[in-house]
């Protein structure tokens, strides 16, 4: 009976370090684990740089190290075939991947939504003399990819405002938001889905913001930190940590005592960025009400109607799965633990 309490003791604990093991913070003595990863270029990178900056990552036992994409192709092939760790991308992304719909035939059922970042912040820009939706008309208008990102949410404001792809306007694949800001600016295209700041840099050269989509939407899930499901299971302590250093890295920025250093954070890493557009963008990225999500977490309600878009516009049509098996909330509670 002895023998039989001491194995019961040993099984017990084992259970509760097993339980406990997301929870645990990284040892003084273990060197930071290094984490790669991927993002477009923009101020919605604002959290990043500062958890950079100010240690927050280092803090929760992770080093981070960001690489720029050119566009989601690249983006989602390479999270795939495990060139980095994280992907900062549209959620969207994740599930066209996921569901064989992506820009590239690959198998992205490994995928999955970790963390929340914002709700897209997804403004349709148009060029001076596109006054409104109905100058769209026989025009042609960029996006990343047709069929991933936020391409889905442009054709959905469009058809809610009367335009139909193709019977309408036509579309042209220009990579990402700064490649489509840069293309908007020089004339290539009539109109493109904008992500903030970059509204506010267009705005500045004269380009017509018609909408903010993702107010249209309602609820929608923009950006999300996404992985590996393989990989995060095997490196959790550092899947934890990302999302903690990111957390404190959003209460640092959105303290109003660290405004000036935060504008600093963001000049020094927007190319082109101006005091003014700096402080515009903090008013933006930072609005207690639709800024960035404050505890980082995934909106499910708006990841419903990503979903929901993509059951509409995704070729080839299908049925969605559940909501839930294209997120894992586990790492984000045990970061607010």
């Amino acid at each position: 009976m002895k023998a039989l309490k001491i194995v019961f003791s040993l099984v017990f604990a084992s259970l509760l370090a097993a339980c406990g093991h997301l929870n645990t913070p990284p040892s003084a003595n273990v060197a930071p684990q290094e984490l790669r990863v991927n993002i477009f270029p923009g101020g919605f990178n604002w959290p990043i740089w500062a958890g950079q900056e100010k240690g927050y990552f280092a803090r929760h036992g992770v080093v981070v190290k960001t690489i720029d994409t050119p566009n989601s192709r690249e983006q989602l092939t390479g999270l795939i075939n495990g060139q980095f760790e994280i992907a900062m991308t549209a959620v969207d992304n994740l599930l066209a991947y996921r569901e064989g719909q992506g820009a590239v035939p690959i198998d992205g059922s490994n995928l999955i939504a970790v963390m929340g970042a914002d709700n897209g912040f997804l403004r349709i820009g148009a060029q001076p003399n596109v006054k409104s939706f109905n100058d769209l008309r026989g025009t042609t208008l960029s996006v990343d990819a047709l069929t991933t990102g936020y391409a889905f949410v442009l054709l959905e404001v469009l058809e809610r405002n009367g335009l139909k792809l193709d019977r309408d306007y036509k579309t042209v694949s220009a990579g990402g938001v700064l490649q489509r800001y840069n293309d908007l600016v020089a004339g290539k295209h009539s109109a493109t889905m904008l992500i903030a700041p970059f509204d506010v840099l267009a705005k500045e050269k004269g380009i017509n913001v018609l909408v903010d989509a993702s107010a249209a939407l309602g609820s929608y899930q923009g950006l999300v930190a996404g992985v590996r499901k393989n990989w995060a299971e095997q490196n959790q302590t550092a899947m934890v940590g990302y999302i903690r250093g990111y957390r404190s890295a959003l209460d640092w920025l959105y303290d109003p005592k660290n405004k000036e250093a935060a504008l600093e954070i963001f000049m020094k890493n927007v190319k082109g960025a101006t005091r003014q557009s700096a402080e515009t963008s903090y008013g933006i990225l930072l609005d207690p009400k639709n800024g960035f999500t404050r505890d980082a977490a995934i909106d499910v309600a708006g990841v419903r109607t990503a979903v929901q878009l993509r059951e509409k516009y995704g070729k080839p049509q299908k049925k969605m799965q559940p909501i839930e098996s294209y997120i894992d909330t586990s790492y984000h509670r045990a970061a607010a633990r």
